[in-house]
């Protein structure tokens, strides 16, 4: 917070300084009021082009992550349908097994039937 406060202080003293020497520089007005102007403009297209920057910037970082996310969402898919073929393997393994097992006593409760 003090760094803040500092900064704005800064900011104060140069706002000061530059009204100070705008009243007391040696140019005439009317040269005075082309400097401001032409400092103007450089601020403005300087401004532009960091505002144009941090938009392809943003740009950028947010392709990366689209990509990203649909990295992680085709990685999920993936292990959802590895997942769901090994339980529907186990669940046709379970219902082959009760099969065997319900055939199997079957079996055997006719051979020990017809003994």
């Amino acid at each position: 917070m003090e760094e803040k406060n500092g900064f704005g202080y800064f900011l104060l003293g140069l706002g000061l300084g530059v009204a100070a020497g705008i009243l007391m520089a040696p140019k005439s007005g009317a040269e005075t009021r082309d400097l401001l102007l032409s400092k103007a403009g450089e601020g403005t297209d300087y401004l532009k082009s960091r505002a144009d920057e941090g938009k392809e910037y943003l740009r950028q970082r947010t392709a990366d992550l689209r990509d990203s996310a649909t990295g992680v969402v085709e990685k999920g898919k993936s292990t959802v349908t590895k997942h769901r073929d090994t339980l529907n393997a186990a669940v046709e393994a379970g219902k082959q097994a009760y099969r065997d097992a319900v055939s199997n006593f079957e079996d055997t409760a006719k051979n020990e039937g017809g003994v």
